[in-house]
């Protein structure tokens, strides 16, 4: 099977033995590398070559890593992440550099571990931003997503706490990113996500706000947590309504402030994020239950986007699964899968429990075990009751199957001709007022461009 090309990092270091030890890790890791021992090399390679991050030191032979930072944002071309290795004299330029728009910098002697999971965070946020501007940031084609969308942009820019909603699988996480990409440098910007309810009570204040070396048994160096992480870009905190009250006093504090303090240390740090909070709980009950602070609550509730389940937007069911199944042939290689009338039908009449992530895995598992390139029911249902099978298949009507398939339709047109009325009026060869007939009977909205008559 085809598999994506692994993404490339550039690493500028002339020491021989660093250089080499972070190559293989890397490469084990599942990276490419391109590894220069001078500035003036890596310039040339940065100029011509689409790299995931740079990793670069900051004294190198011929000038400095800054030097070549500041060279290449001269340019017209968006950098990739800079992450700088530095020694302990060099912070404070290495501070500089984050305030002149560098990822992240590590110090010497660092903890490759750390320098692997944020390499990896890094790359993963640009290749998802990159695929969000690719799909023009869709979250979906039903009102209620497009929406939300509408209102993204505004919040990138403007919203320093979000608090998201929803069944879990709806794709919490998914809005969350999308807001992120959608900030000026977002791709180019932290985005570090923890799961609150997945980290032990003993543990969390240091996941989150770090410790110093020696703060307690087993703490061999100091370890930056969550918050300085994210510094400059977005910290999503998942299933923050699982958080101890302990702890919500301590990321109250943190969140008004915006300082933290180290476990085992003293001196205040300050922190410039956004925080974003995804929850599947009603918060509101956790606090008249007493479980979760009404402090708090009203702290990362300045904004609030509540995501509907899926089967309350059954007009994204197909759009998701088209994308899907296109997804895992770009991953996985092989025939392009299309799926049946009767497997459209039993996925829109199904009442996903799991949303978005049910979905998902379902057309995963259907690609996988099925060698047919149509997919059928019993490929995506394989465990599911063949009577239940049968009563989804029976559940709609002819009517209101056509209809479905219609608004699918243009839906798509509309994306295609990037909700250009006039376009997608040509392009399905009918005339604008019966397009906008349409749009108005099926309940389709569109978000057309600046300036076009409607």
């Amino acid at each position: 099977m085809n598999q994506n090309p692994a993404p490339t990092l550039c690493l500028v270091e002339d020491d021989e033995i660093m250089g080499e030890s972070l190559c293989d890790r890397f490469r084990l890791e599942g990276f490419s590398v391109d590894w220069h021992r001078r500035a003036t090399d890596a310039m040339r390679a940065i100029g011509r070559t689409a790299y995931a991050v740079v990793i670069s030191d900051i004294r190198l032979p011929d000038f400095s890593g800054e030097t070549l930072f500041t060279r290449l944002q001269q340019g017209a071309a968006e950098l990739p992440p800079f992450v700088f290795i530095t020694g302990f004299g060099s912070i404070e330029r290495a501070v500089a550099l984050l305030k002149m728009g560098a990822a992240d910098y590590v110090t010497k002697p660092f903890d490759l571990d750390e320098l692997v999971l944020k390499v990896r965070q890094l790359s993963q946020l640009r290749a998802s931003c990159a695929d969000a501007a690719v799909a023009g940031m869709r979250l979906g084609v039903s009102a209620a997503m497009q929406k939300i969308e509408a209102t993204l942009p505004r919040l990138a820019e403007h919203a320093s706490a979000v608090l998201i909603t929803g069944e879990s699988g709806v794709g919490k996480e998914r809005v969350a990113v999308q807001l992120h990409c959608l900030a000026s440098r977002g791709a180019e910007q932290p985005f570090v996500a923890v799961n609150c309810g997945a980290i032990t009570e003993t543990l969390i204040e240091a996941e989150l706000f770090g410790y110093e070396k020696g703060a307690f048994t087993g703490a061999l160096r100091t370890r930056k947590g969550v918050f300085e992480q994210a510094h400059g870009g977005t910290l999503f905190l998942d299933e923050i309504g699982d958080m101890p009250l302990v702890m919500q006093v301590k990321l109250l504090r943190a969140i008004q402030e915006r300082r933290i303090v180290r476990v085992g240390g003293e001196t205040p740090i300050p922190v410039d994020l956004r925080i974003i909070c995804a929850t599947n709980q009603d918060l509101r009950a956790r606090v008249e239950a007493g479980t979760f602070r009404e402090d708090l609550f009203y702290r990362v509730n300045v904004i609030h986007l509540h995501i509907p389940m899926l089967r309350e937007r059954r007009e994204d069911i197909l759009w998701f699964a088209r994308q899907f199944l296109r997804d895992f042939t770009e991953q996985h290689g092989g025939d392009k899968r299309v799926l049946s009338a009767s497997a459209e039908q039993a996925l829109v009449n199904y009442p996903w429990p799991g949303n978005l992530r049910e979905l998902r895995h379902c057309i995963e598992r259907a690609c996988i075990l099925s060698g047919a390139t149509t997919l059928e029911p019993s490929a995506l249902f394989e465990s599911w009751p063949e009577s239940a099978l049968e009563q989804a298949h029976a559940a709609s009507t002819l009517d209101q199957y056509i209809r479905d398939c219609e608004r699918g339709y243009i839906q798509q047109a509309l994306q295609r001709c990037q909700g250009q009325i006039g376009n997608t009026a040509g392009y399905l060869g009918i005339s604008r007022k019966n397009l906008w007939e349409k749009m108005k009977r099926l309940q389709i909205q569109s978000r057309a461009p600046e300036g076009e008559e409607s």
